[in-house]
């Protein structure tokens, strides 16, 4: 069954010089990184940054983190990190493509899942702050899903 996309985003950078090793090939720890930045940039656009949440009473940690490595990043390469919201009703779900610009070649796939904990009690939340869902859904690109 195909899984539902309820938002997308993109966002362009350029592999810096610091997280590149020797090969000028991106060291495969700095890929989190460019997807945290396009995670923010995300939160950004909807109006929901981690400070709000923060503000609001909730942590929303990584549980799971899924990369897959298809082709090497190098130094200077101008890449694009696109996501695809896939679940955020009971925990935010997000996949990612890293292409390179110019080619429109993937060079990595990968996943998170974060979940809304509780700063004042610790305990994780089995369903995402009414909150949060707004700011989802009121984003431009929001499709809902035609399942019940």
């Amino acid at each position: 069954m195909k899984k539902h996309i309820y938002c997308r985003h993109c966002s362009d950078y350029e592999v810096q010089f610091f997280d590149v090793d020797s090969m000028d090939i991106m060291w495969h720890g700095h890929y989190v990184k460019y997807l945290e930045m396009a995670r923010c940039a995300f939160l950004t656009d909807i109006n929901y940054t981690y400070d709000l949440m923060r503000e609001q009473g909730y942590a929303w940690p990584i549980v799971q983190l899924n990369l897959k490595y298809v082709k090497p990043a190098r130094f200077r390469q101008k890449i694009r990190v696109n996501l695809a919201v896939v679940e955020y009703q009971s925990c935010l779900r997000i996949e990612y493509d890293i292409i390179d610009i110019a080619s429109g070649s993937r060079l990595t796939k990968g996943a998170t899942t974060q979940v809304a904990v509780a700063l004042d009690s610790g305990e994780m939340q089995l369903q995402t702050p009414r909150s949060w869902c707004k700011a989802v859904e009121a984003y431009a690109g929001f499709t809902p899903s035609d399942l019940p």
